[in-house]
């Protein structure tokens, strides 16, 4: 098991989900302002997570994603085993097994034995747990103000939401165009 940025990003964004999505989906971009990650980025996990059924999606207007069950369910190993590409490990694992040395057998149990500790910790340990050690810390889940989310910590101010007041597509330009004359 590597625990990468991957890993972290995919982590804090299912602790996000959990903490703001008892009001509904959770749109992508919400998280990405929230948690200061690109989008794109969080696309690309997203897509990962969904295919391991860790979360769910909803399209069209309101659409977003939700846990695919309870937070209690989910465990840090299930969201960072579900991100992290483990294909190369063993490839490579098996590449070294063919080099006869005689150390580096007790080498590989050595990390085989920390590696399996490490799932073992992190199976350990739910996203509900996370989400309870944020919730005691003082992290709120988002309310809905004015059609907007936010998220507050208990004493620092909240920051307004960045509104684009541009069209999203070439259609809408050209009716906005269209408006203008």
């Amino acid at each position: 098991m590597r625990l990468t940025t991957k890993g972290r990003f995919a982590v804090t964004a299912m602790i996000d989900i959990a903490l703001h999505g008892r009001s509904g989906p959770v749109t992508l971009a919400s998280i990405s302002l929230r948690q200061r990650v690109s989008l794109s980025y969080l696309e690309l996990l997203f897509a990962k997570l969904r295919r391991n059924d860790l979360v769910e999606s909803t399209r069209g207007p309101g659409g977003g994603y939700s846990l695919s069950r309870k937070a209690a369910l989910i465990s840090v190993a299930d969201i960072v085993l579900s991100i992290e590409d483990h294909g190369n490990e063993t490839t490579r694992r098996r590449a070294g097994a063919d080099v006869d040395d005689s150390g580096r057998c007790e080498v590989e149990e050595l990390w085989a034995s920390v590696n399996l500790r490490a799932v073992e910790f992190l199976k350990s340990i739910s996203l509900q747990s996370l989400v309870d050690e944020q919730k005691a810390k003082g992290v709120q889940a988002a309310t809905s103000v004015a059609g907007s989310r936010r998220t507050t910590v208990v004493g620092t101010p909240v920051r307004k939401p960045f509104v684009v007041d541009a069209p999203n597509s070439v259609f809408a330009l050209g009716r906005r165009q269209q408006r203008a004359s």
